[in-house]
């Protein structure tokens, strides 16, 4: 017989994004996740834990807490279990997805409910937030979302998953157009009838497409006032767990055959690579793995990662790496690499670092900006600060701040003003503008901020590289010897 949670009024970390399951709700403790569970979301859990899932290894681990004393007021009820998951280690969000990541976390998702529905469960909702990554892997970690089946019910997360993947993914696979910024704008997602108003009348024969999307926003728009009195026919009429495996096969199809592909024109390589010689390329190379190698750095931020060369040098010497880029056509190619090989170590994403996401949701809390899911220890901005001082006109000191503010050690790279990329991206703008992206002025800005270790001017006289550290963190790393600037 399991022992009960003690109740304690101690402060803990409540998740914030967790509140919209009665049933449950996620709580840190330390270094540790928990899960507290009502005694219906217990009876659920160990429901589940008879049926061998959360032996798959899609599904985050998880293990029972007995005995662990929990927060009160944690649910609306008593809780009447704990469960502790395993630590991901970097929350992200469907609107920092590349295609192929969003189309492989609803694959997941669908999955593993036709996994729970041989075994007589369900999910109870279908939000891709309830997947996140080991890298390029897909883990569940919504283990409250399974419940048991109850007969006579349709498949109750439908809805949801048109919204926040199936229309998503038609957006992008067949219109060309990103799906990010509206996932960004509507926690959400996109409604059947936003949806259907973005499709043209011969979309109506694409397979799945009518009845998906334009049957129904048509009988959303019917009984859009009387979803109990369906729920009540529907349940009348026999619905059975076979014609809902059914569907959830469908859906499979019709997402499986999703694809989308970046434009020839997307740099492919290091997208200024043909602006490097060959021996800074390599000089560069050296440098960025002298600093990843000379301790063991827990988390590392590559801003501007493009096709992910340097985070896979960071990953030598780091447990996890994020790599950015505003470009989401890099960032698709980077994961369907990063999946072939399995790789847990790099978890790609897209994000504008101009316009980056916010917090959203409840309160703004739901879903968290950047650094308040996890500080790195490391940042590479590696042929960024031109794009981010010139093209998106943030002042080179804002720039600066900017990186110091997340505490961490830093490589950047500066291209001078005679630098044939830099050289592009002021030819459009009007003679004096940009004063402050100087050499010199990046330099003193730097030093002001940082504790400037070492310097390397590379061969073509055009780039440079620091590695700097945050003001009064104790004694220099060794590196190599450092270059004069």
């Amino acid at each position: 017989m399991s022992t009960p949670p003690s109740q304690t009024s101690a402060p803990a970390g409540f998740e914030p994004g967790s509140f919209r399951d009665p049933e449950s709700r996620v709580f840190y403790a330390g270094e540790s996740v928990y899960r507290a569970l009502s005694a219906e979301g217990l009876e659920d859990f160990e429901t589940l834990a008879g049926t061998g899932l959360l032996e798959d290894d899609r599904v985050v681990r998880t293990e029972r807490a007995d005995g662990f004393a929990i927060p009160s007021g944690l649910l609306a009820k008593e809780a009447a279990g704990v469960l502790r998951h395993e630590l991901i280690p970097f929350v992200s969000y469907p609107y920092e997805w590349p295609f192929s990541m969003l189309k492989d976390a609803a694959l997941t998702q669908l999955d593993l409910l036709l996994a729970a529905l041989e075994k007589d469960m369900v999910l109870k909702d279908s939000s891709p937030y309830n997947v996140q990554w080991r890298g390029a892997k897909p883990v569940f970690v919504d283990v409250g979302s399974f419940e048991r089946l109850r007969e006579g019910e349709p498949w109750v997360g439908y809805r949801q998953f048109c919204m926040l993947y199936l229309y998503p993914l038609l957006l992008q696979a067949a219109k060309d157009v990103q799906f990010h910024p509206w996932l960004r704008g509507s926690i959400d997602g996109i409604k059947p009838q936003e949806m259907a108003n973005l499709l043209s009348l011969r979309d109506r024969f694409r397979r799945g497409l009518f009845t998906n999307v334009f049957l129904h926003a048509r009988l959303e728009r019917r009984y859009a006032d009387r979803g109990a009195e369906v729920k009540r026919d529907i349940k009348k009429a026999g619905f059975r767990k076979e014609l809902l495996v059914a569907n959830v096969r469908k859906m499979r199809k019709l997402v499986g055959r999703l694809e989308w592909s970046p434009p020839e024109g997307v740099w492919v390589a290091y997208g200024e690579r043909n602006t490097y010689t060959d021996d800074d390329a390599r000089r560069k190379d050296e440098f960025v793995r002298e600093v990843a190698t000379s301790r063991d750095w827990s988390l590392v931020w590559d801003l501007g990662a493009n096709n992910g060369r340097y985070s896979r040098i960071a990953a030598e010497g780091a447990r996890y790496v994020v790599a950015v880029d505003a470009d989401q056509g890099p960032v698709e190619l980077l994961y369907r690499t990063l999946r072939d090989e399995a790789d847990e170590r790099i978890l790609p994403l897209t994000m504008n670092l101009a316009d980056p996401s916010p917090g959203l949701g409840w309160r703004g809390l739901e879903r968290k900006a950047m650094p308040g899911r996890g500080a790195p220890d490391l940042v590479l901005a590696l042929a960024l600060v031109h794009h981010v001082a010139i093209s998106a006109n943030v002042p080179v000191s804002e720039f600066i701040d900017y990186l110091a503010s997340l505490g961490s050690s830093l490589v950047i790279e500066f291209p001078t003003r005679d630098d044939p990329m830099v050289q592009k991206l002021l030819g459009p703008k009007r003679e004096g503008l940009h004063p402050d992206y100087d050499r010199g002025f990046f330099e003193r800005t730097l030093a002001d901020a940082f504790d400037v270790e070492r310097s390397e001017e590379l061969e073509s006289g055009t780039r440079v590289l620091y590695f700097a550290r945050p003001k009064g963190t104790g004694s220099p790393i060794a590196l190599g010897s450092p270059q004069p600037a």
